[in-house]
């Protein structure tokens, strides 16, 4: 999950931010409204959280962009104004959730997990593919009933992947889901992590490398294709750190 957050006291956004990257959460941050609204037009974001009160366009001004996008995402305002009239403007703005300021970062993660849940309610909240099992809500995955114990960036990667339900995913992509705007794009993380990845899923292979294109997992509907394909993808990889 990859989240905007919005808030212009630095070292409450960065022990937030630090605090979500524990969670598997990639958070950017924003410091005033031009620049949300920059990244909102740059990035895709699961779910906007808005502090209010920020200078240029304020929260309420980022807030009705959003709406007006129709891009759906979520958003979740937070306020040091706890009076019932602030948040019933907030909710009229089209915010979905609200947080008052000071709050405990595990019930923001919470909020946000419950958030991203209901923002694809058309999925299945426990997501399955090729004998995979991956919850999202527990951040517990299975391998044909076989609990797997992984990072938090390997899971996240597996997130992004799992959610494709087959599709192709770019190493960039990766990049830009799995970690957040400050990470390198020359670094080698993505192949790092998906290598490391493939070990604790074990053995037969699932997700597959596309030569020059990304990653995806494999269903298990096809086997042969599914055994070549793994095959190549690493064969490709050993060619790559070779």
């Amino acid at each position: 999950m990859r989240v905007l957050l919005v808030e212009d006291e630095p070292y409450l956004a960065e022990a937030v931010r630090d605090g979500l990257r524990l969670e598997a959460i990639a958070a950017d941050i924003a410091g005033d409204g031009d620049t949300a609204l920059e990244l909102l037009s740059t990035h895709a974001y699961d779910i906007a959280v808005l502090d209010r009160d920020i200078p240029g366009p304020s929260g309420d001004v980022v807030a009705r962009r959003i709406v007006a996008s129709g891009s759906g995402i979520p958003i979740l305002m937070l306020t040091a104004a706890d009076r019932l009239d602030d948040k019933a403007t907030g909710f009229a703005l089209g915010a979905d959730d609200y947080l008052t300021k000071p709050f405990e970062l595990r019930e923001l993660a919470l909020r946000l997990r419950a958030l991203d849940r209901r923002r694809a309610h058309n999925r299945p909240p426990v997501r399955e593919i090729g004998g995979l099992r991956l919850d999202p809500f527990r951040r517990e995955v299975f391998r044909d009933g076989r609990y797997v114990a992984l990072t938090r960036k390997q899971f996240a990667v597996l997130e992004v992947l799992v959610a494709a339900e087959g599709g192709v995913v770019s190493a960039e992509e990766l990049l830009e889901r799995a970690w957040d705007a400050h990470a390198d794009p020359f670094t080698n993380a993505v192949r790092i992590t998906v290598s490391a990845l493939r070990k604790r899923l074990g053995e037969p292979g699932i997700i597959v490398t596309v030569p020059g294109v990304g990653y995806r997992i494999e269903a298990a509907d096809a086997p042969d294709a599914a055994a070549g394909a793994a095959d190549a993808g690493r064969t490709s990889e050993r060619g790559a750190r070779g």
